[in-house]
């Protein structure tokens, strides 16, 4: 679809009604200057009087159809930037307001693109809202709907109970790190993730390093009496190494971070079941770790195959009961809505699959088409579900979930998700996943240790953000570790330092 846009002619609008028209189509241009060859002109009437008010008439040129909008905001005594701020939600609301009676699809994130929608609602609480003043917020900022809402407080709420100190961990951090090897590289997967078959070399290179950060970010902390909230071991596939890699990575972990005994929460991702074997689940048990996730992502063998996921749903269960009879007492599994092939029928018995085994935690993704991955780079080999069918998988996602006894208790979106949805973390109360909170909500610094994992640096005092990206190849991640690990030493220290004084 190609929209010309008429009547605004500054630049900060380009992004923001780009996005909003990608909510509706697939492949769109959007334009603020002349378009000859465009479908539709969207004109913009903007009037400044005693209020600001935003007119719109959206025309499709080829049915010759229109469409029309208006909003008002109150900008009297406002600044600049916050004047220009109720601009743009204004040229937001009725130009998706238009979209929506044009294509009779209702978004029901509004506007918003971010993808932690927690977080916005929890800075307004914490800033002294009601949960009344903070709803009308969402409301009238973003048009956000009732449903999604109350989503985002129950999940609020949750997390709060869960973690009743999650405003005042700045003083802690959290460790990840990343692993960056699977057994294969899954279709839909961007993250640093390498077929581990017959690069024992680079293993060995990479694991050098990942000893090294971890030791001497350990040791930092311990001189500087950081405590550490959470570590949860990613990438990749950590469970990808040999059962004596691990054990010498968790007797590192042991060794040199501060008091790991009282660290709140230890997980491993195992996702994928054909790495996990009863030797590395001793290693796991040895060093008290009975967190972990083995992730199906499908209970349908063709889609397994379809995704480059080299295991079966036999394997899935297996690896389960197998986890579970060695002492593994917090299981998290992942599934995928929307994956190639599969509609209502075939979700509905992943979830009776699911059924069988009620894992503690349980993470419904809606699949995304993440611009790196083999799968969006080859959109015509993998044919998935229409918007209404992907939302109706959604809904029996949240009824299965309820009627099970799962909370919801963190969520996060994505850029392409299909049907504009979310990715929700539901989990057996008391079982919730401690870091998935913290990544959520930013409200502690996250240290990433290991090939491309990244650090989030959280100002103690302002609470901007400052990003921090270990290489994501291990070639890149081995000629440079420790220049990396030093910078990071660097920032912490700068960050604590300011929080003493």
């Amino acid at each position: 679809m190609q929209i010309e846009i008429k009547g605004l002619k500054d630049d900060r609008f380009q992004r923001p009604l780009q996005l909003i028209t990608n909510l509706f189509y697939e492949e769109s241009q959007v334009r603020l200057k002349d378009f000859p060859e465009a479908q539709m002109v969207a004109e913009f009437l903007v009037e400044e009087k005693d209020q600001l008010e935003v007119k719109l008439t959206l025309k499709d040129k080829n049915s010759g159809s229109t469409y029309t909008a208006s909003s008002r905001k109150d900008v009297k005594g406002l600044g600049e930037k916050e004047a220009f701020k109720q601009l743009k939600n204004a040229v937001s609301a009725v130009y998706l307001n238009t979209l929506q009676e044009m294509t009779g699809i209702i978004q029901k994130w509004g506007f918003l693109t971010g993808i932690r929608p927690t977080k916005i609602l929890h800075k307004a609480l914490r800033e002294g809202a009601t949960k009344e003043e903070a709803h009308q917020m969402l409301r009238d900022q973003y048009m956000i709907s009732e449903e999604k809402i109350e989503l985002m407080q129950h999940i609020i709420d949750r997390q709060l109970t869960v973690v009743p100190d999650l405003y005042n961990l700045r003083n802690e951090v959290s460790i990840y790190i990343g692993i960056p090897f699977c057994p294969t590289k899954c279709a839909y997967c961007t993250f640093p993730a390498y077929a581990i078959n017959g690069r024992q070399g680079s293993v060995n290179s990479f694991l050098a390093g990942l000893h090294y950060e971890l030791r001497e970010i350990g040791t930092a902390l311990k001189e500087m009496n950081i405590p550490i909230t959470t570590i949860y071991y990613g990438g990749g596939t950590p469970t990808s190494i040999t059962a004596e890699e691990m054990d010498a990575l968790y007797e590192d972990m042991y060794k040199y971070f501060p008091d790991v005994k009282n660290v709140r929460e230890v997980t491993v991702e195992a996702g994928r079941p054909d790495t996990i074997t009863p030797e590395k689940l001793e290693v796991l048990k040895k060093w008290d770790i009975d967190r972990i996730s083995i992730n199906p992502q499908s209970y349908i063998s063709e889609t397994l195959k379809a995704i480059g996921r080299h295991h079966s749903v036999e394997e899935t269960i297996e690896k389960y009961h197998l986890s579970r009879s060695m002492g593994m007492n917090n299981i998290n599994m992942d599934l995928i809505i929307g994956l190639p092939g599969e509609g209502t029928k075939e979700f509905q018995h992943t979830l009776d699959e699911t059924e069988k085994l009620m894992p503690e935690s349980l993470t419904v993704h809606t699949l995304s088409f993440k611009r790196a991955s083999e799968m969006t780079q080859n959109k015509r080999k993998y044919k998935v579900a229409d918007r209404s069918e992907v939302e109706k998988m959604m809904n029996m996602a949240e009824k299965w979930t309820a009627e099970h006894n799962y909370e919801p208790y963190y969520l996060y979106r994505q850029k392409n998700i299909l049907g504009n949805l979310e990715n929700v973390g539901y989990s057996f109360p008391g079982k919730e996943s401690i870091y998935n909170i913290m990544i959520m909500e930013e409200q502690q610094s996250i240290i990433g240790i290991g090939c491309g994992a990244a650090s989030k640096f959280i100002d103690p005092i302002t609470g901007a953000i400052q990003h921090f990206a270990n290489p994501k190849d291990p070639k890149s991640y081995n000629d440079s570790f420790e220049a990396y690990t030093k910078e990071k030493i660097e920032i912490i220290r700068a960050l604590f330092a300011k929080q003493e004084s």
